[in-house]
């Protein structure tokens, strides 16, 4: 069953890449706690929408979005933290959207947002979607429907 509004987070750890260029993790518990978050998840990193729209909305978009009360904004993948910290250093994220990897799917299959990528050869992967996050408390969730893009943008938020 998905996440939905007024649900608190699940408790899971998500990694992020340290300046050492190794994994550090991060409990959702920790990182949502007394904040404004916008979170959005992507099928994959590098991959078309999320590389073309998706990651760089939010980066183009981020000063306007905390400028509106957010405090932090969030990308989360079933990647592993060196391959979303590539995919955040070719789009400019560092200091715009927190990358967060969830290699196994744990925090993805949590919330109810795994999608079945096997038939394309890509395993497992996230449904692609956006949610505001206040104190770990989701206030809104926007998922798109499959193939799409479009409430779950920058613009939408």
């Amino acid at each position: 069953m998905a996440i939905k509004e007024g649900d608190t987070l699940p408790t899971e750890t998500l990694r992020v890449l340290g300046e050492d260029g190794s994994p550090k993790p991060v409990s959702t518990d920790e990182f949502f706690a007394g904040k404004k978050v916008i979170l959005f998840g992507v099928p994959g990193a590098f991959t078309r929408t999320c590389s073309a729209k998706h990651l760089p909305g939010f980066v183009r978009h981020s000063d306007a979005l905390k400028a509106k009360g957010v405090d932090d904004i969030a990308c989360v993948s079933v990647n592993d933290a060196a391959v979303m910290g590539a995919w955040g250093m070719a789009h400019g994220a560092d200091g715009n959207v927190v990358m967060l990897a969830d290699g196994n799917a744990d925090f993805t299959a949590a919330i109810g947002m795994e999608i079945d990528r096997r038939s394309n050869g890509m395993g497992v992967r996230s449904r692609r979607y956006a949610m505001l996050i206040e104190n770990g408390v989701v206030k809104k969730v926007n998922v798109e429907p499959e193939g799409s893009f479009g409430v779950s943008s920058a613009e939408a938020a």
